[in-house]
């Protein structure tokens, strides 16, 4: 929310006169911005409104049942933001490697209830403590990979490479580093880590945990924090395993983008990272709410910051005047496009563009239909769909075979295929983690003795049964379709509306008011208070966490900070004093409304977790850092992974 920043006076070509702008656009080629405030007929973002559309298969939880992963085989793919504000969030998650490699290499002995036991194995060969058994048996042959939520600006000027490479990664693997010019060597330089321990790899791969780790967190780490602000955390990881046809490049023609060649390097990969009939788990660790822009059409303009051929800062076209009213309304249209036929046009102003303190471009991607009269983004229902359905369309929007349910390489021993129950889904996002957390005796949330649905104190995060049953998904989620004809749709907890203003309301399991701006050092201990935005270019913070290190943001050289203002009054850059200034002591999450959608829809096979970690200050704690989310992730895996003997 905090990566673009437009230099002072570059919104003064949209104070020009009507015919002035009209002019303008005509001699810079922007047909489709005249369009939207000159009047002419050219459709603005394609046909049909640009309305989230379905995909053409059905989803389904895919949960109930299924082969388990033969031989204890998984592939695991690691989705990181690596947009700025990121850095710290890697380095937490570099900690947890440790936690996720053991859990699946040495799993956990647990007694009859699912309580771990208070000594755990030293390795997968010794026994467990009388009266516990292993979660499952250890697995024993894992593909790791690595990509990032980068995928360019998708045909805008957003995002470009030249001035950072990691602003489009292409949804292909990542084993770069932070400092070096070698990358971490990976399995067969494939761009992915290997376990076999019991070398059945040609050549073999990684048989010691700690070299694996050491490997996996610096492929972590070096995924880095220059990437595009647009992350794209859903669309990426689509990319990655599903899509039928990824293009090669984008080139805009006529305004319209266009989608041309295949990425061969990306399929490459894919067929050697994903085997026929293991369990695949996808990990994406962001503070932010997705932000899929389609690829093709117009959507581009999502991401367009500037006119071409001009310095003059670029604004999207006005909504009609029944996108205030009801977004979900048929004549809710961008200015940029025809009204519906039989729409009142007579409140619609379409005259001229939205002007900076309504289109920043730090913001682009939230609250669209109803800001924009258009949703830019894919629909949710395109990754249900991918996560679950047989079938799903290519380019063209012909069905195809799914490459997740497909045999990728007919020509290895590998023959049986995967059913849905074995894909899952886990998100380590912008949600407080006392919403999600299992609940003491009294109701409080409790990363330690919190009781499972059994009624055991083994603390973690609540299943998806519990989330379910616990009412947790109208705490964090509510109705999002809804948000704005019924109030009583938005999220329980107002920690997780997204809003521009600032919000009132209470947490209803801790009972923590939100705390106007100005107010002292954590006021609420969630998410410190409420502060000021009056550029209109950033979002109220779900929750918040303390900086291991304190970071001095009036240095030119920091990158990512978030107190670069002197004057400000936002929580992550007050003291313990109260006092407001340029060092930043705390990092931010905002609702992640789309990932925890998603999550939603996928019930048994999606684990959530909390990117604003409970402590950072014991290690070997069962709440620290994201080791409560490795464990909702592994917990969601065992009932599909071969079970211990």
């Amino acid at each position: 929310m905090t990566l673009f920043k437009l230099a002072p006076g570059l919104e003064g070509s949209m104070r020009r006169g009507a015919a002035g702008r009209c002019a303008l656009w005509g001699m810079l080629g922007m047909a489709a911005v005249a369009a939207a405030a000159c009047g002419t007929t050219l459709e603005l973002f394609g046909p049909g409104g640009g309305v989230g559309q379905g995909t053409g298969g059905q989803g389904g939880e895919g949960g109930g049942g299924g082969t388990l992963a033969p031989a204890g085989r998984a592939d695991i793919l690691l989705v990181l933001d690596n947009s700025r504000s990121m850095a710290d969030k890697q380095q937490i998650l570099g900690l947890a490697v440790p936690s996720l490699v053991s859990s699946l290499a040495n799993p956990s002995c647990l007694d009859e209830h699912g309580v771990p036991a208070k000594t755990q194995p030293s390795s997968p060969k010794a026994a467990c403590p009388a009266k516990t058994t292993r979660q499952f048996a250890p697995v024993e042959d894992i593909h790791i990979g690595v990509i990032s939520t980068s995928l360019g600006g998708h045909g805008a000027d957003a995002c470009d490479t030249k001035s950072s490479p990691s602003n489009d990664d292409k949804a292909h693997l990542l084993s770069r580093v932070l400092e070096g010019s070698k990358p971490v060597k990976t399995w067969n330089d494939l761009g992915f880590l290997v376990w076999d321990p019991k070398k059945q790899h040609h050549p073999p791969g990684d048989d010691d945990t700690d070299t694996l780790i050491k490997k996996l967190q610096e492929m972590v780490l070096g995924v880095g924090q220059l990437g595009c602000g647009y992350e794209a955390q859903l669309e990426s990881w689509y990319r990655f395993l599903i899509e039928p046809d990824p293009y090669e490049k984008i080139a805009i023609e006529k305004d319209t983008a266009v989608l041309d060649g295949t990425d061969t390097a990306l399929l490459a990969q894919r067929k050697s990272f994903l085997r026929p009939d293991s369990a695949v788990a996808v990990i994406i660790l962001s503070d932010e709410n997705d932000c899929s822009i389609r690829d093709g059409s117009q959507y581009y303009f999502a991401a367009q910051l500037f006119q071409p051929g001009g310095g003059q800062a670029y604004h999207l076209p006005r909504p009609r005047a029944a996108c205030a009213k009801d977004p979900n309304d048929p004549c809710c249209r961008s200015c940029g496009q025809k009204p519906g036929e039989g729409c009142d046009t007579t409140g619609d102003k379409c005259e001229s563009t939205l002007d900076m303190l309504q289109d920043q471009v730090n913001l682009r991607c939230f609250d669209q239909k109803r800001r924009f009269g258009i949703d830019f983004l894919y629909p949710i229902d395109r990754y249900t769909t991918g996560l679950g359905a047989a079938q799903v369309p290519n380019r063209k929007g012909d069905l195809v075979p799914n490459p997740l349910f497909t045999d990728l390489d007919p020509k290895d021993d590998l023959k049986a295929t995967r059913d849905p129950g074995l894909v899952f889904l886990a998100g380590i996002i912008g949600v407080p983690w006392q919403d999600i957390a299992r609940r003491d005796a009294t109701g409080q949330p409790d990363l330690i003795s919190g009781r499972n649905g059994a009624g055991a104190p083994v603390g973690g995060f609540q299943s998806a049964a519990e989330l379910a049953e616990n009412e947790t998904w109208e705490i964090v989620l509510g109705d999002p379709v809804h948000y704005h004809t019924d109030k009583k749709a938005l999220p329980l907890d107002a920690l997780m509306i997204e809003s521009i203003e600032p919000r009132q309301g209470v947490n209803p399991l801790t009972g923590d008011l939100l705390q106007p701006p100005g107010s002292p050092t954590m006021a609420n201990p969630i998410n410190g208070h409420e502060y000021s935005t009056p550029d209109r270019d950033d979002l109220q913070y779900a929750c918040i966490f303390e900086l291991p290190e304190p970071r001095d943001c009036s240095k030119p050289d920091q990158a990512g900070c978030d107190c670069g203002s002197p004057k400000n009054d936002n929580p992550l850059c007050q003291d313990e004093s109260g006092k407001f200034g340029q060092t930043q002591f705390r990092a931010k999450a905002y609702p992640a409304i789309r990932e925890l959608g998603l999550l939603k829809e996928l019930g048994p096979r999606g684990a959530v977790g909390s990117i604003c970690p409970a402590q950072l200050g014991s290690q070997g704690e069962p709440d620290f850092g994201y080791a409560p989310a490795m464990r909702s992730l592994v917990d969601t895996l065992a009932s599909r992974l071969k079970p211990a003997p």
